[in-house]
């Protein structure tokens, strides 16, 4: 649908009151929140680590084991990485929780995400060209891009980049500036010079590998490879995990792109307009959304990313029925049809031509 100028300004008017609404009531409530899933991953972590080495007891506390870790790396990426680092909670002044000191458990530099994905995918959403988060550089995902003969096997690669996500991620910056391979687009400006990306790369890199794969293992003696595998196990899982919600809230069916000309000037209310187009949810019970770090709700997410994401539930209702009132469609549907439409996309683009994504026309 054909927005005005008058009907965007609205849109972000009434936007603007939905976050307004729950940022001038943060408190305790939130604070409590956050801290209480700080300490659930914490002792998941330690409960975890701790039956991996009774696995010599029964295979079944090594399971468990697992498990418990594996949600520990779940809630530390998505609920509480994720979230802390986009400063939902740096008005609780708490450096635990603040933006510019947390570091993450995974492979990915805290600061390097903080460029690629608060400013760069944040501000230009499937913007194709100044977004490299949409397709990673290594998915054909629209027909905005040409095809190539690589993109035969793209769901091959899909499936390699899953299972390795956390480097994928750790790696996605130094690739977009070309430190290694490649020759760097006309037009990019460095923000951070290559001796500085390097060295976070893979110091952040190093200081994982040592903790999982050395440190862990070593001190548990005689079951240091059951740790050893738990370990492994455990990072996979969560890179699948994390990998599936990052897609299914990005390029279902639905998903639309841009062209850099269609947001040139672009007001806040255009701005809302292309969250929403750019954006899906997916549905689920209550502890489902928590593993998702809320990002299930991906258009809530888009439009309001400094907003404590346990709220995302209560306002996706509210969002809704704006976006039915200016006629925008709003993206959701069940996990599992969801993710059945990131594949067929997948597919679908591994091969010439495809149906166009761009939106014709965001504004009149």
């Amino acid at each position: 649908m054909k927005l005005t100028e008058q009907q965007l300004s609205e849109l972000a008017a009434e936007l603007d009151q939905v976050k307004a609404n729950v940022m001038n009531q943060l408190g305790d409530k939130e604070a409590r929140y956050i801290r209480r899933m700080l300490l659930t991953q914490r002792l998941s972590a330690i409960s975890g680590r701790i039956l991996m080495v009774l696995g010599f007891v029964t295979p079944w506390l090594w399971v468990f084991g697992v498990a418990l870790l594996a949600l520990a790396k779940i809630l530390d990426n998505m609920e509480i990485g994720h979230n802390v680092l986009h400063g939902q909670y740096d008005w609780m002044n708490d450096p635990v929780l603040h933006s510019k000191r947390f570091e993450w458990d995974i492979a990915c530099d805290a600061a390097s995400w903080q460029r690629t994905h608060n400013f760069e995918h944040h501000t230009y959403t499937n913007i194709i060209g100044k977004d490299r988060d949409f397709g990673y550089g290594l998915l054909r995902l629209s027909n905005d891009f040409r095809w190539r003969l690589r993109n035969l096997w793209q769901l091959v690669t899909y499936l390699l980049l899953s299972t390795l996500f956390q480097w994928g991620v750790s790696y996605h910056e130094l690739a977009g500036e070309r430190v290694f391979f490649g020759k760097k687009k006309a037009g990019r400006v460095n923000t951070v010079n290559h001796s500085e990306l390097k060295k976070a790369f893979f110091g952040k890199g190093a200081r994982q590998l040592f903790k999982d794969y050395v440190f862990f293992p070593l001190i548990a003696g005689p079951m240091w490879l059951w740790v050893l595998a738990g370990n492994l196990l455990a990072n996979l899982i969560r890179n699948l995990w994390t990998s599936t919600v990052i897609f299914c809230g990005h390029f279902t069916a639905d998903v639309h792109t841009f062209t850099p000309q269609q947001c040139e000037g672009e007001s806040r209310g255009h701005w809302y307009y292309r969250q929403i187009l750019g954006s899906s949810n997916f549905t689920g019970p209550r502890w489902f959304h928590i593993l998702t770090g809320h990002l299930s709700c991906q258009i809530e997410h888009h439009l309001f990313p400094d907003m404590p994401a346990l709220h995302y539930l209560t306002v996706a209702p509210q969002v809704q029925a704006i976006a039915k009132k200016y006629g925008i469609a709003y993206n959701c549907g069940s996990f599992l049809r969801q993710y059945a439409t990131v594949v067929a996309r997948i597919i679908r683009y591994s091969f010439p031509g495809g149906k166009a994504t761009t939106a014709y026309t965001l504004r009149t």
